[in-house]
């Protein structure tokens, strides 16, 4: 029962970590820690194209356009032609959305990203087989899961507008 324990509580600290940091980040920048997420991998890059992106965030592309569309409506993400490759869509910071990422607070999604990409390879991917037998095994794995706590900022905001 003490492995049991250990990896629920280790489970218990990292949604919290998570939701107090997309909070921090919604009050502090009016913007998701998965948003913020995005704004820092495109500072890191300068120009990615949406796979690029999907590959930087650890999720799906069809995942991340949807994150990209609302930072581009927004007015914080440009989508242009590459001058070295017509065919290829490159995605961008703009002004507003460079101050915007100044702006927003250090999120746990970047941390755990980062402690993600310090694990070495076997450790990284025994941890990804292990989480994933235990997402089945409870019955939660779904086709492409969103960027962590989207989708609750998503619905915080519809209820705000209503009210």
């Amino acid at each position: 029962m003490e492995d049991g324990k250990k990896i629920l509580d280790s489970i218990r600290v990292l949604v919290r970590a998570i939701r107090v940091s997309s909070r921090a980040c919604e009050a502090s920048a009016g913007r998701s820690g998965a948003q913020i997420f995005v704004l820092e991998q495109l500072h890191r890059a300068g120009r990615l194209s949406v796979n690029e992106l999907a590959e930087r965030t650890f999720t799906h592309q069809s995942t991340v356009s949807v994150v990209v569309g609302r930072l581009i409506a927004d007015g914080l993400v440009s989508r242009a032609r590459s001058k070295a490759d017509a065919r290829r869509i490159e995605l961008a910071l703009t002004p507003k959305g460079a101050r915007a990422f100044e702006r927003a607070p250090r999120t746990a999604q970047q941390d755990l990203a980062r402690a993600i990409g310090a694990l070495d390879v076997q450790k990284r991917k025994r941890l990804g087989a292990l989480l994933h037998d235990l997402v089945a095994a409870a019955g939660f794995d779904e086709a492409r899961p969103p960027l962590l706590f989207e989708d609750d900022a998503r619905e915080r905001k519809k209820k705000n507008v209503r009210a």
